[in-house]
């Protein structure tokens, strides 16, 4: 099949990236991507959550965050895609511009906010396309004026838990102000505690039990690192997301180094995969991790996997590569697997730990 995005690719560069962003979704709802679809290598299967994964690559939230292309983006070959962030009132988020990007870093800075068009727009979405197959994530957050952060978690776990496969609690972005303060001991205990209870009132009222997982930043500090470690397992959380955008700008080359916001792509890929190593270690590999920043190449993907990562995920290289980068990951994987002799993903999660 032609692959039309090194056609388009020279416009999209060259508009605003926002707006180049909004003309993919359009480019995708009205199926003018072609899919890229195909029967994936025995290899990549994997077992996790209780699901069963065609392929561990992903597709990170933040790309659709209002659920408009779940199933186009599944087309591509994702083994999993996740929406939102969402939250329960619809939000513009801070103001324009608010993405910007570092070609010569390979890299994306945002300052978006949680722009969202809420709850009842992406639960109608979700309700619409219930049915289909692949396996969808709902990435929930807060409001930026709430009055109760936590309350918004357990509203959109309430919303969302019976339209997807499973949900991440969002409280490591750096673009709504005190939401990381949520990764403390005391506002982590309490978190988890509503959002579990939450998610055991669905399972009594008679909704099958969806995985929870944490997303967290990889600006984390030793203590904070072991903070959330303890806090994931005595809650009986299933996973956790390693990492969210970083406030780091060690090694920025390009001038938008200095804008205010997360910045995610290929500088981030060696600060994420150690936090990754780390929260493998201090779990003692008794939860699901999946592994997100900077991730590239089926290399990255596989490095990730040593790491500990069952899963892994990516979004800010498709803006510089296009969307058939996700079968070249995808193969390259497979060779790195079998280079080293391993039959499974699931043989070489945390093979660098033994």
């Amino acid at each position: 099949m032609i692959d039309l995005y090194p056609l388009v690719a020279p416009v999209l560069k060259r508009m605003d990236p926002e707006n180049a962003h909004r003309l993919t979704i359009r480019a995708l709802r009205t199926g003018l991507v072609p899919s890229q679809s195909a029967a994936d290598h025995k290899v990549l299967g994997i077992d996790a959550f209780g699901l069963n994964f065609p392929n561990p690559v992903g597709l990170a939230a933040g790309f659709d965050k209002n659920a408009e292309v779940p199933d186009a983006m599944l087309g591509q070959g994702f083994g999993f895609v996740e929406i939102g962030s969402v939250t329960p009132q619809p939000q513009y988020g801070n103001p324009r511009p608010r993405l910007f990007r570092l070609p010569q870093d390979m890299a994306v800075i945002n300052r978006n906010g949680f722009n969202n068009e809420g709850l009842d727009v992406v639960a109608a979405r979700l309700e619409a396309r219930k049915g289909k197959s692949g396996l969808l994530g709902a990435n929930v957050g807060a409001n930026k004026d709430s009055e109760d952060r936590i309350a918004d978690y357990v509203t959109g776990i309430d919303r969302l838990a019976g339209l997807s496969d499973y949900m991440t609690i969002n409280i490591s972005s750096p673009n709504t102000p005190g939401l990381r303060d949520l990764q403390g001991k005391a506002e982590m205990d309490e978190l988890l505690t509503r959002c579990c209870a939450a998610r055991d009132a669905l399972v009594a009222a008679g909704q099958s039990r969806k995985p929870l997982i944490v997303k967290v930043a990889p600006d984390l500090d030793d203590l904070g690192r072991e903070v959330i470690a303890e806090a994931v397992l005595a809650h009986g959380i299933d996973g956790l997301i390693v990492s969210n955008t970083t406030l780091s700008r060690d090694g920025l080359r390009h001038a938008n180094k200095s804008e205010v916001g997360g910045m995610s792509g290929a500088p981030l890929f060696a600060l994420s995969t150690d936090v990754l190593r780390d929260m493998f270690r201090l779990t003692k590999g008794r939860i699901t991790l999946i592994g997100a920043g900077g991730i590239s190449t089926g290399a990255d993907a596989y490095t990730k996997i040593r790491a500990g990562a069952s899963l892994v995920q990516f979004y800010t290289a498709l803006a510089y590569a296009g969307p058939r980068l996700v079968t070249t990951i995808k193969k390259d994987l497979v060779a790195c697997l079998k280079r080293d002799g391993f039959s499974s993903v699931a043989d070489a999660v945390g093979a660098d730990h033994t």
